[in-house]
């Protein structure tokens, strides 16, 4: 071991005359390790907000979607959908209709978005078909055998409207139909075959999942579709899909992909994230501060000892390095344990569940925390750089100490 390793190490150890400079040593540690784990448990808190709000948006809604650049609806989405079901990289696609439509039940209304399915290509594109209770209720949707269509609603939605499978609701359609007194709405009664329970306050409040023929006959014109909905295997590469997609259908069409949709959600996301970790950041500078005094103690405390190396041949360089390494070994022992803690702490939360928000904010009941090794990385590097930065000071100092002024007295 280097003797400024075996002295830093020793000047480090608690003794009677020490007892206030270890005091202060100990208080940097723990002041270290603090930041470094409140830093750690913020990042993996984010981290997994942004994750699990994704992979739910992700198994609701589509990668990609395409719609007629004219506006109004496709009258040759099969055309597009063959086409598209052909390029490479593309998992799936699947036809929607989506309107707004009035759903009352004998017990409550609620203005709801219906979406046109057809189940078996909505498979493809969509995780919906896992979300459904009871089992079968989405394979009712495929083909209705019934009086009534059949009709999926959100969790919360069927909460509002207070029906459950089998009952009956009324919808009441926005686009109307000519009659001898006018113009009159569309009015339809369906059965509900099961709701869906996604994980999103937004879709189990306000979504109701209908055949893709029954969409088309209340709120279209004919054998018509909103947009073509379009999964991909590579969530990060939909633009360049998208270009892609384009070139092929020729003119007519534009395209929007998740990232767009949910942009100022993320935005959000990750600002939050920016503004806690610098926030939060700043316990490891103060904890920094705890060490240059800690240093600075030490410097004034062994005075004697500095002169006395000195006159002995240690250079300034290794009263440097001593100093130095006493910093270090503080700021690596604290970011140890702050990172061990942070980490355990980060996998006890995301276990049990324990930190719950608001639903109808962020989307979920709870946050899932998920520390990624790159994050963790950048705190612990961080934090070490911190703390070797916050010695260069005091150890100078300790190099810069005249020998023979510190012995006159002595």
């Amino acid at each position: 071991m280097p003797f400024e390793l075996r002295i830093a190490l020793r000047y480090l150890t608690a003794r009677r005359k020490q007892a206030f400079i270890s005091v202060i040593s100990a208080i940097s540690i723990l002041g270290v390790s603090v930041g470094v784990m409140a830093l750690m448990i913020a990042l993996g808190l984010m981290t997994g907000l942004q994750g699990e709000i994704r992979s739910r948006i992700l198994g609701t809604t589509a990668h990609l979607s395409i719609f007629p650049s004219q506006g109004g609806d496709f009258e040759d989405y099969r055309q597009v959908v063959a086409s598209v079901r052909r390029m490479p990289r593309v998992l799936g696609t699947a036809p929607a209709f989506y309107s707004k439509g009035l759903l009352t039940s004998a017990t409550g209304s609620a203005v709801a978005t219906l979406k046109g399915i057809r189940p078996s290509e909505e498979r493809t594109v969509t995780e919906l078909g896992s979300q459904v209770e009871p089992e079968g209720g989405f394979e009712a949707l495929e083909v209705p055998g019934e009086a009534l269509p059949p009709i999926l609603l959100g969790h919360d939605l069927a909460v509002t409207l207070g029906v459950a499978a089998g009952d009956v609701v009324t919808v009441t359609s926005p686009r109307g139909r000519l009659s001898p007194m006018g113009v009159l709405p569309r009015v339809a009664k369906l059965r509900v075959a099961g709701t869906a329970r996604t994980g999103l306050y937004e879709f189990d409040s306000a979504w109701a999942y209908v055949p893709l023929e029954t969409a088309q006959r209340l709120f279209g014109d004919g054998e018509q579709a909103t947009l073509v909905e379009v999964r991909v295997d590579d969530i990060y590469a939909v633009r360049d899909l998208a270009r892609d997609l384009l070139a092929r259908l020729g003119e007519g069409y534009i395209t929007t992909d998740w990232i767009q949709m949910n942009a100022s959600l993320f935005s959000a996301l990750w600002l939050e994230k920016t503004v806690i970790a610098i926030t939060i950041g700043l316990i490891v500078m103060v904890a920094a501060l705890n060490i240059v005094a800690t240093l600075i103690l030490m410097v004034m405390e062994k005075h004697k000892d500095i002169a006395i190396l000195v006159s002995m041949g240690a250079s300034r360089g290794a009263i440097t390095r001593i100093f130095v390494l006493q910093g270090t070994v503080i700021g690596a022992v604290g970011t140890l344990a702050g990172g061990v803690l942070g980490w355990a702490v980060c996998r006890l939360f995301d276990h049990y569940r324990l930190i719950r928000v608001p639903v109808d904010v962020y989307q979920i009941a709870y946050v899932p925390f998920e520390l990624v090794p790159l994050d963790a990385a950048v705190v612990v590097v961080g934090a070490l750089l911190t703390c070797f930065l916050a010695t260069i000071h005091p150890a100078r100092g300790a190099a810069r100490l005249d020998p023979a002024e510190a012995l006159r007295y002595e």
